[in-house]
């Protein structure tokens, strides 16, 4: 599927204008559905949302499709613009996109020899740098755990 074709559609059928920049997908996007770039006026989607639910991806479009063409028409383009919230409303687009279930995180848990004290951490730790907070003792590694947002 050509991005740039099917977002030219879209406006076309929901809006009534044309799309005249490019759209990409940006595979870095985690939890944003699709960003509107003012300066150079290309759109970029993150590609994890049109795999997951195709209906909610078209409405993701809506909503950059909204920043694009009022900004464009130099009318209030941002979120807490009066004029972005009724065109949104009027295209049905979404306002927030829901985190993806499949977007996990992972979580790597230490534990204290001493005391059992447990350190879920985002990072991992340097076991023979770090020590317990509670007691100083000496830190291991128990093991990952996946977590799922949303």
């Amino acid at each position: 599927m050509n991005l740039t074709d099917y977002v030219q559609q879209i406006s076309r059928e929901d809006f009534g204008k044309e799309f005249r920049h490019q759209a990409h997908w940006n595979h870095r996007l985690k939890t944003t559905g699709g960003r509107f770039f003012p300066k150079e006026g290309h759109l970029d989607f993150n590609p994890r949302y049109y795999q997951a639910d195709q209906d909610l991806f078209r409405k993701i479009v809506r909503h950059e499709l909204c920043h694009y063409h009022l900004y464009f028409e130099k009318k209030g383009y941002r979120h807490q613009d009066r004029d972005f919230k009724e065109l949104l409303r009027l295209v049905d687009g979404v306002r927030y996109v829901p985190p993806l279930a499949s977007f996990d995180t992972v979580t790597y848990l230490y534990s204290c020899q001493q005391c059992a004290h447990t350190y879920p951490r985002k990072r991992r730790v340097n076991t023979a740098k770090y020590r317990c907070g509670k007691c100083h003792g000496l830190l291991k590694f128990v093991g990952k755990r996946n977590q799922s947002l949303g």
